[in-house]
């Protein structure tokens, strides 16, 4: 088993790790993301009930509250924005995971003598290459659309 075999292993267990480490990271945010809406959605609704049945009580109490209220809404919209930022990374992930196991078997493909290639390896080689071709250019949309939100919001 060549030095080199044992090398593009281990660089692919490790690139799985991190991918896997990154996805652990992301779901978890998703989910703190979760809990954080539902506590602001209550936040919100008690801030309405004041509002609503509050009419009689001070401007500067009313003002205060509406504040609060916009506030609440500046928030949830933050949050938004990087619950859809991490799906975006999720689909990204899903991309490069499904890159690295067409480059495996391509790998496997062009490793073969070509000699000993059977048609339907060639066949299953250059379908290979094309799913791979199809991968890299979602990923390319992907990181487009990534930089048209960041310029827009910028």
């Amino acid at each position: 088993y060549p030095t080199w075999k044992r090398t593009l292993a281990r660089r692919a267990r490790e690139s799985q790790m991190k991918r896997f480490c990154r996805a652990q990271a992301i779901q978890r945010r998703l989910e703190e993301i979760e809990v954080t809406f539902r506590e602001l959605e209550q936040q919100g609704i008690k801030l309405e009930k004041l509002l609503r049945d509050e009419n009689e009580s001070p401007g500067d109490q009313q003002a205060q509250w509406t504040n609060q209220l916009l506030y609440l809404v500046q928030k949830k919209n933050n949050l938004m924005t990087e619950e859809s930022d991490l799906m975006i990374a999720v689909q990204e992930l899903k991309l490069e995971e499904q890159q690295c196991q067409l480059d495996e078997k391509l790998r496997s493909y062009m490793n073969k003598e070509d000699t000993l290639k059977t048609p339907e390896d060639e066949k299953a080689e250059q379908e290979i290459l094309k799913q791979l071709v199809e991968v890299v250019n979602k990923r390319n949309i992907l990181i487009q659309l990534q930089e048209e939100k960041r310029l827009n919001e910028l």
